[in-house]
């Protein structure tokens, strides 16, 4: 591999210790093959039984002697040596002998970790005792396309320092020198000694089969995994096509639904007309009967009131003629479809409430639009914006409007039409929704029943998505104002708490108005992470404090900012983030315990979650629906998703600056949907992943503000807590 790497140009990979991210300092091999500084292994060592790889998570056992038993890795070593003799032999560098004195061309002793001049090299030779010392030219150096096969360190024996390791003792499987081939390694039945190039030529050998015998199980896991990327690369898109085939199908059904309704609705318009002709038929003969019946009983009446013997014998028969007429043809008296009714062929009982909802019998009052008023509200482009229209009447009382009654026009910078649409909130409340294109200065023109509402045409400034919609606090220690807060909650009423490490203390503001309601002092100097049970109780992190030693606690405020609780576990070592649960447990981000702990509401540990996998968590959002935890880890750029069972179920995110990728991640929650938004300290990028890690869209940027916790609102706003700004940010999410 170093044959292939250019001159002065290493990649850093290869130079890079994983875990403290620096170059290597006596490195040392596990026997997974990953590589390690010496030092970070025995701090590793010291947290972690049994030890685990950082870098591959495979068991390790150490020999008798822990991490110094270790093989030292002597590439490594090499590369770091030329990555500093390249850099030496840089133009303006002296000799580290005579500091200059002599000029000429350099040379590096790899022995003595040198850079000498000519005459220094001269002399350096002439030492009997540095007689072996490698030498390597600055033409060899300049010459070379990669790290030249010459420049190795040389292995000396630990029992006699000034010996180098030459022999191979094969029944001991150990290196030895000249010295210990005659004091410890004598050749007999014990000892072999044998020189190590034949060794190591069969050694090559064997690492050759060992490559031959790797090779193809890394062809297909490379294939594998090109496979498993590529189908999560196309996971989207055949999401979508489900997407697309549900709505189609659903589609279908509401339009079979609606066919049915139309037909229905036809169909008793059809029986309507039908029994309205039948029934004024029955009626119109019922009434022609009913005149005749009604005429010859008056006739007869009078006839025997007024009439004289004579002439009721004379109009008698003229009488009976007509009642036996009228009785002889008489209408239909029996009953007759009179009512057209619809019955439920499927039950639809769940549903009443809702339909009974869906409409409402209003009284039209004139609208006075000298006194309506629209609420302009903070508008962010490609986003969906909503104003506020309130139809008032000529006492200033709320009155309802047709929707056809107004208008509303939105109008951009260069004059072009964006769609709006509305929408009834309650009586005399509409909202008006558009979503603009470009940033810059809106026109909004609003009439109702032909005249303009008072103020119209207002003015609508649609700003960039990394403009915040609200910014709550400014630097100071008064009421309103903010040091350094960390993390951010809401409370029970959509209020926006915020934990002030500057100024010790919780302050609660107002989500919308960013006014201050009230505050109150924490017991604690360093108040780091906030959440809310689910009684509307505070519960506060402390972290490590190196000026308030044995401060780190869980504390529990009550509403009115009582301090009801201090829990003092002894697993608790530097609390970062908190996350309490609706039965009243919580987790907690414990970076140097490396892990989540899991805790009682008394703060009893139930159990450690991540440990292993996480190197530096700093917040916690749960979703308890999936029964997921989401862990940001600064460090590895990552985050985690562990069930609360202390399972890992996914991780994602790889360090960068492009979008879609970590750096130094902090702040975290999750929204209804199962999304994650996340933001980056290291960039600020406020960004959003989908239930299983995927990216969908970045928020915002929230430029130089060294941002902490973040909060979801109830109206779709991210609470960021901006540490260095010293303030509260809200971004549009929705």
């Amino acid at each position: 591999m170093a044959s292939k790497m250019a001159s002065g140009d290493f990649d850093e990979r290869f130079l890079t210790c994983p875990v403290c991210m620096l170059h290597f300092r006596d490195p040392r091999v596990l026997p997974c093959l990953h590589t390690f500084c010496r030092e970070c292994l025995q701090e590793w060592a010291t947290k972690q039984q049994p030890l685990e790889c950082p870098t591959c998570r495979t068991q390790v056992s150490l020999p008798d002697q822990g991490v110094d038993g270790l093989r030292t890795n002597f590439y490594v070593n090499n590369l770091l040596d030329f990555a500093a003799v390249k850099k030496g032999t840089g133009p303006g560098v002296a000799c580290q002998v005579c500091e200059g004195k002599e000029e000429g061309a350099r040379s590096w002793c790899v022995q003595c970790a040198v850079l000498l001049c000519e005459s220094c090299t001269n002399t350096h030779r002439r030492f009997p005792a540095m007689k072996g010392h490698q030498i390597v030219t600055q033409e060899n150096l300049e010459a070379s396309e990669g790290v030249p096969s010459s420049f190795q360190r040389k292995a000396f024996c630990p029992k006699h320092e000034d010996q180098v390791l030459t022999f191979y003792c094969e029944p001991c499987q150990t290196l030895v020198c000249v010295a210990c081939t005659v004091v410890n390694h004598s050749r007999g039945d014990k000892h072999n000694p044998v020189e190590v190039g034949s060794v190591a030529e069969r050694k090559k050998r064997d690492l050759q089969k060992l490559i031959a015998n790797v090779e193809p199980r890394e062809k297909d896991v490379r294939d594998t995994l090109k496979q498993v990327e590529r189908e999560i690369s196309e996971l989207p898109t055949s999401a979508d096509a489900a997407i697309e085939q549900a709505t189609a199908y659903f589609d279908q059904l509401i339009a079979l639904l609606q066919d049915r309704k139309e037909e229905v609705v036809t169909e008793i318009v059809s029986r309507r007309q039908e029994v309205g002709k039948c029934l004024e038929t029955q009626k119109e003969a019922i009434e022609l009967e009913l005149a005749g019946l009604t005429s010859a009983s008056e006739f007869c009446k009078q006839a025997l009131e007024h009439g004289s013997d004579v002439h009721v014998i004379e109009v008698e028969g003229q009488a009976r003629q007509r009642v036996e007429e009228l009785m002889t043809t008489p209408s239909d008296l029996t009953a007759r479809p009179s009512q057209v009714m619809f019955s439920e062929g499927t039950a639809v009982a769940e549903f009443r409430d809702d339909v009974a909802r869906a409409g409402c019998v209003q009284v039209k009052v004139k609208v006075d639009t000298s006194k309506c008023s629209v609420e302009i509200k903070p508008t962010i482009v490609e986003f969906s914006n909503v104003s506020l229209l309130s139809t008032v009447d000529k006492n200033g009382q709320l009155c309802s409007v047709r929707k056809d009654d107004f208008t509303a026009t939105l109008t951009d910078p260069s004059g072009q039409a964006v769609p709006t649409q509305l929408q009834e909130k309650g009586r005399g409340l509409w909202e008006i929704f558009y979503t603009p294109e470009v940033t810059g200065n809106h026109r909004l023109e609003v009439n109702v029943n032909g005249g303009s509402v008072a103020g119209s045409p207002f003015d609508v400034r649609v700003q960039s998505k990394d403009t915040p919609v609200l910014t709550i606090g400014r630097w100071g220690r008064g009421e309103g104002e903010l040091s350094c807060p960390t993390d951010v909650a809401v409370d029970m009423d959509g209020n926006i708490a915020v934990a002030e490490r500057g100024n010790g203390r919780v302050q609660i503001f107002d989500a919308k108005t960013g006014q201050s309601l009230r505050s109150f002092p924490v017991d604690g100097e360093s108040p780091w992470g906030i959440d809310m049970d689910s009684g509307g109780q505070f519960i506060v992190s402390f972290d490590y404090n190196l000026f308030s030693t044995g401060n780190q606690a869980i504390r529990v405020y009550s509403r009115e900012g009582k301090l009801t609780k201090t829990l003092k576990p002894d697993c608790l070592r530097d609390p970062f983030g908190v996350a309490v649960l609706q039965d009243g447990r919580m987790v907690v981000a414990d970076r140097t315990e490396h892990s989540c702990l899991l805790l009682q509401p008394d703060g009893s540990l139930i159990r450690d979650i991540g440990k292993g996998h996480l190197q530096d968590p700093w917040f916690i959002a749960v979703d308890e629906s999936r029964d997921l935890l989401f862990v940001t880890d600064y460090s590895a750029h990552k985050v985690f998703v562990f069930d609360l069972e202390g399972k890992l179920k996914f991780s994602f995110g790889k360090p960068g600056q492009d979008e879609g990728e970590l750096c130094k991640p902090t702040g975290i929650t999750v929204d209804p949907a199962g999304n994650i938004v996340v933001v980056n300290c290291g960039n600020g990028r406020l960004q959003v992943f989908g239930p299983d890690g995927t990216y969908l869209r970045t928020v915002a940027t929230v430029e130089g503000r060294n941002p902490r916790g973040i909060a979801l609102t109830p109206d779709n706003h991210i609470a960021v807590a901006c540490r260095w700004g010293h303030c509260v940010e809200l971004y549009r999410y929705k």
